[in-house]
């Protein structure tokens, strides 16, 4: 179960990161999901003007460690992804894209997270992955 907190809090720890630079911002976290959006522009695109699928890989990653962080003591321990798959479906020029993440296992050491990126205008499926995190000790 990830920790009850509230977008604005998870977007707090983007700041001077590759999240920041993107502008992937949370906007949602359940139970066992999360949500971030991403916008497709000049940041994010290809040099056909379509959405990188690189760009697509990063927003995966992005979801899935933050939702990894909820459910960790970060006092303790850090989720470092170590595993990253992308199918590009479909594609896109413009717009916002929406990552949802939902926890698919949340062992001791490992998590994966299945997410899903779909264009927040149409609804369609622009790219499907899957992310591990390994848990690791914080070092001190």
């Amino acid at each position: 179960m990830l920790k009850k907190v509230s977008p604005e809090q998870v977007n707090m720890l983007r700041k001077d990161t590759l999240m920041e630079l993107l502008d992937i911002q949370c906007i949602e976290v359940g139970d066992d999901y999360i949500v971030a959006t991403m916008p497709v522009d000049s940041r994010t695109h290809q040099p056909m003007k379509l959405l990188h699928g690189g760009a697509s890989a990063a927003l995966i990653e992005s979801v899935g460690s933050m939702g990894s962080t909820l459910l960790l003591d970060l006092e303790k321990e850090v989720p470092v992804g170590i595993e990253i798959n992308a199918n590009h479906v479909g594609g896109m020029s413009s717009g916002l894209i929406k990552g949802v993440g939902k926890v698919i296992h949340a062992g001791r050491r490992t998590h994966v997270w299945q997410v899903d990126l779909t264009n927040m205008e149409t609804g369609d499926l622009i790219c499907t992955g899957r992310l591990t995190v390994m848990v690791v000790p914080k070092k001190k």
